[in-house]
């Protein structure tokens, strides 16, 4: 069965009209018509003079009616140099959440995808984000924490991020072409992207997991779409082209510009160019000094593209390049693209007709035409995989959406205009609280993601729909303030068990919330304060089991003397820790048993020696041929105005007063306090005292050694 196909390649500077015949799957170019606008009617691939453009799709419409019949509907194409290409980037907060799901990250991606609309539409004045139809994105980098990560399901981490690369095609696009088509009298049959139709025809689905860069490169733009992993990842446009390379030879050779243009077509046909400048002189320019001429320009048009094509590829080079358009045909391009984009030569190549499979040409200089790629693509793209329309209502809205890729509830949402951010509930507000010195932040619970029905059933972002679904959003819950109580903030609290002296003691911590001693199922609040006690020393372990007089007993001894504070170190009381002495210092675990040896009482006599106070002074003697020892007292001390005798006991603390007197010698009669002197029967009461064999009296003083005699008179005989 044979079809006639009617397509329309709307450009810049001309439109082609081109009649295909399809034969069981084969097509057969019939006719081909080409007319150049008259006038600017064509901006970036924009209509800016609707009547202008349809004026000229008239007459090719009746060129081609005149040979083929009547025509009424027509294939078109939306230009790949009207695509808008923006970077976008969105984060949300993973932090306490479970494991990103599939759901998490396309929400992720498309809020990505609606900052980059949202970016687009602040570069220009009054549009909204919605304005635009989202034809197709690519994920350029996932991230968690601020590190690159190949995939974000199942991860988890404080922050994930992700970047898209996305394009777009303004409304007004193709409600101008649609304008332009009814004005001539035409039915749009079917819509494709211009850059999709190059690559229909010249890459098809089973090349496309290459990584292959397609420039179509026309008068006033150079569209580029890349393909990887079996799709189309990116497309782009750069403001520069075949005209480039004519306004170079024009103002090199002062040549008007159609004869410019014919000048660089001649380049690629012949070895002498001949021109003939606005003066009216002819010159015969050779092919090389012309290239050499203009070889600024052709380095510019290959260092945009090639820069474009690394932008939109991620920064890395592509596997191949296949240039079309009339622009292709510049010279050496190919060769300095390769050069640029460090590939070999035959990585780039011009692609005419002749690669499009399953086509049949009958005219032989068609062949190689690769401005002819994109008005034969338009024909066969837009009649295998037209775009059409889709409309759908969205919370009572009617939308209509480009279907030009399999649509979701997440484009039809972009379309509407919902701010995909605001569809997420709240997280709850965090309680803030200091634990011993130190902020903790608990999270509020996270918010609740929006509930999404799709004529009456859930779904999800990325549910395919259909024209006609009427889907309702609505903004999930919001997340709670936090609560928590102590016992959980604390988790498991150590307790100790030890023994002290023989006594058995249970240590727990002691928790204090804004200096209140609480319990552990008290609710924390926000701004508490919160001081945990856990003894960690023997000394904070004495204190927590109110062992305090132990504590006093490892003090070292000390007394006031004569309102002065004296410490003797040597006298304090010892610590056993598992029978292995140490300090009051030292850390204690469960199960340790702790025995403290108190200090021993002390007495004046041991606090005069220490302190070297001399208490007694005494002299040796010998009395009648026996050794005596003399002493007499010459310090005292005093506790609360009361004497106090040697071996009285003295407590950690006292206050004590030492009395010294001066020494005086011994004299003879201080013997009689030590010995009982009798008067020898039968002798008189008269004596002679002796020392050291001389005489002497009672107030002799005495020296260490003396040798002292009491010698008794006879009575005499009557």
């Amino acid at each position: 069965m044979e079809t006639l196909i009617f397509a329309l390649d709307i450009g810049t500077r001309s439109v082609v009209g081109i009649i295909l015949k399809e034969t069981d799957g084969q097509y057969q170019v019939e006719d081909i018509v080409i007319k150049e606008h008259e006038e600017r009617a064509m901006l970036d691939g924009q209509i800016h003079d609707v009547l202008a453009v349809a004026e000229v799709i008239a007459n090719i419409k009746k060129t081609l009616e005149e040979r083929h019949g009547p025509l009424t509907r027509v294939c078109v194409a939306a230009a790949g140099r009207s695509l808008k290409t923006e970077k976008g980037k969105a984060n949300i907060s993973i932090k306490g959440k479970p494991l990103l799901t599939h759901e998490d990250v396309t929400y992720l991606e498309l809020a990505a995808v609606q900052q980059a609309q949202m970016a687009l539409a602040e570069k220009s004045a009054n549009e909204k984000s919605h304005h635009y139809y989202c034809v197709g994105y690519s994920v350029t980098r996932y991230e968690i924490d601020g590190e690159e990560i190949g995939n974000l399901v199942d991860q988890q981490g404080e922050e994930a991020s992700v970047e898209v690369i996305a394009t777009f095609l303004p409304k007004l696009v193709i409600e101008s072409l649609l304008a332009a088509l009814q004005r001539a009298h035409l039915e749009m049959e079917a819509l494709t992207l211009e850059p999709i139709a190059a690559l229909n025809v010249l890459i098809p689905p089973t090349m496309r997991r290459l990584n292959v860069a397609l420039v179509d490169i026309g008068a006033g733009t150079s569209d580029i779409a890349i393909t990887d992993h079996g799709t189309v990842i990116a497309y782009g446009m750069v403001p520069i082209a075949g005209d480039e390379i004519t306004e170079a030879i024009s103002d090199a050779y002062l040549l008007d510009f159609p004869l410019a243009e014919q000048a660089k077509r001649d380049l690629h046909t012949q070895e002498i160019v001949t021109i003939t400048d606005i003066l009216g002189f002819e010159t015969e320019v050779p092919r090389d000094q012309m290239i050499a001429t203009i070889s600024h320009a052709i380095d510019r048009l290959a260092d945009t593209i090639s820069k474009e094509i690394l932008r939109l590829n991620n920064q890395q080079s592509p596997k191949a390049v296949m240039l079309v358009g009339g622009g292709s045909l510049t010279p050496e391009l190919p060769k300095r693209l390769a050069q640029k984009l460090h590939l070999p030569e035959n990585r780039v190549a011009i692609r005419g007709i002749d690669a499009i499979q399953k086509l049949h040409i009958d005219r032989e200089e068609m062949k190689h035409r690769p401005e002819l790629v994109t008005p034969i693509g338009i024909a066969i793209a837009a009649k295998q995989t037209p775009i059409q329309y889709v409309t759908v209502e969205v919370n009572k809205q009617s939308i209509r959406l480009f279907d030009m890729k399999q649509l979701t509830i997440g484009d039809a949402l972009l379309a509407a205009g919902i701010q995909l951010h605001k569809l997420y509930g709240k997280p709850g507000l965090a309680c803030v609280v200091t634990l011993n010195g130190h902020t903790i932040t608990i999270p509020g619970t996270h918010g609740e993601p929006p509930l999404i029905m799709k004529n009456g059933e859930l779904a999800t972002f990325d549910t395919p729909i259909t024209n006609g679904d009427h889907i309702v959003v609505e903004k999930g819950q919001d997340g709670k303030q936090a609560t928590i109580q102590l016992c959980d903030l604390l988790e498991s609290l150590p307790i100790k068990q030890v023994t002290i002296n023989g006594q058995l003691y249970t240590i727990e911590p002691l928790v204090f919330r804004n200096g209140e001693h609480v319990s552990l199922d008290e609710v924390l609040y926000d701004r508490d304060d919160i001081v945990v006690r856990i003894p960690e020393t023997i000394e904070q372990l004495l204190h927590a089991t109110k062992n305090d007089h132990l504590l006093k007993q490892l003090e070292p001894f000390t007394i006031t003397l004569n309102e002065k504070k004296v410490t003797f170190p040597e006298w304090c009381g010892t610590i056993y820790r598992n029978e292995i002495e140490c300090q009051r210092y030292a850390p204690f675990e469960d199960g340790d048993n702790i025995i403290i040896h108190e200090q021993s009482q002390r007495t004046i006599a041991q606090i005069a020696e220490a302190k070297q106070l001399k208490l007694h002074y005494s002299i040796p003697i010998i009395f009648n041929g026996e050794t005596l020892t003399l002493t007499k007292q010459v310090g005292t001390f005093y506790r609360n105005g009361k004497q106090l005798r040697e071996d009285d006991p003295v407590q950690h603390g006292d206050e004590l007063q030492f009395s010294e007197q001066k020494i005086e010698p011994f004299i003879f009669q201080d013997i009689f306090q030590y010995v009982e002197v009798n008067i020898p029967h039968g002798a008189s009461t008269t004596f002679t005292l002796l020392k050291n064999g001389e005489p002497t009296t009672f107030y002799e003083p005495l020296a260490p050694g003396d040798q002292l005699e009491i010698i008794w008179h006879k009575k005499k005989q009557l």
